[in-house]
């Protein structure tokens, strides 16, 4: 019999800004109200789970969440720093249309490579790659057999997801994260994984 660990992945309620396609990054921006409502409505859906811990990255959008989804479980949860958002360097902030007017040949150089491509000041996916899935393999040896939350970013849940399923990180936006959507991967103790649900 292998014991299972089940991992619910979160994305982050809508934010305010999201009308407009933005590279918030590290930015702690503000929650919506619609998304701190998508977070109590997560909050009923995992009502009847077993969540024995629970993990987020540090910036607002995610730490509310984590805090009313875990109200009820009498869970603390833990902000971790390597669970933030791609840093997009000098990007940080600004819409897709202000990035491509006033760098069109850095934007097209990162489409052309999305792996490997930096922005100045940021970090490409193969560091993010190493710092989240870091954390994400500690979390999973501390919590073997338990179910456990964690609360990311799109671009965080996209890089668990590809690696768990085996996929390239150039794959990257073949996986669509709405925000408030919810994932579930199960992982066994023969080093197998499966994605039980995907954006949710």
């Amino acid at each position: 019999m292998h014991s299972t660990t089940r991992l619910y992945l979160i994305r982050h309620g809508q934010v305010k800004g999201h009308e407009e396609r933005r590279y918030n990054g590290h930015t702690d921006v503000a929650l919506t109200d619609l998304g701190i409502e998508q977070y109590h409505q997560l909050k009923d859906r995992l009502a009847d789970t077993h969540i024995a811990a629970c993990y987020s990255s540090d910036l607002t959008r995610c730490r509310v969440g984590a805090g009313i989804i875990c109200e009820p479980f009498g869970i603390q949860p833990v902000h971790r720093r390597e669970l933030r958002e791609v840093n997009i360097g000098i990007w940080e902030g600004l819409t897709w249309q202000e990035i491509q007017s006033r760098w069109p040949d850095e934007w097209q150089a990162r489409l052309n490579d999305l792996v490997n491509y930096r922005v100045p000041q940021g970090e490409n996916l193969l560091e993010v790659r190493q710092r989240v899935m870091c954390v994400v393999a500690e979390i999973l040896e501390r919590h073997r057999g338990q179910e456990i939350l964690l609360v990311g970013h799109g671009g965080i849940n996209r890089v668990i997801l590809l690696e768990t399923i085996g996929a390239p990180l150039a794959n990257m936006f073949f996986i669509e994260q709405d925000y408030g959507c919810l994932n579930i991967i199960d992982f066994f103790s023969d080093n197998r994984a499966t994605v039980k649900l995907l954006n949710g």
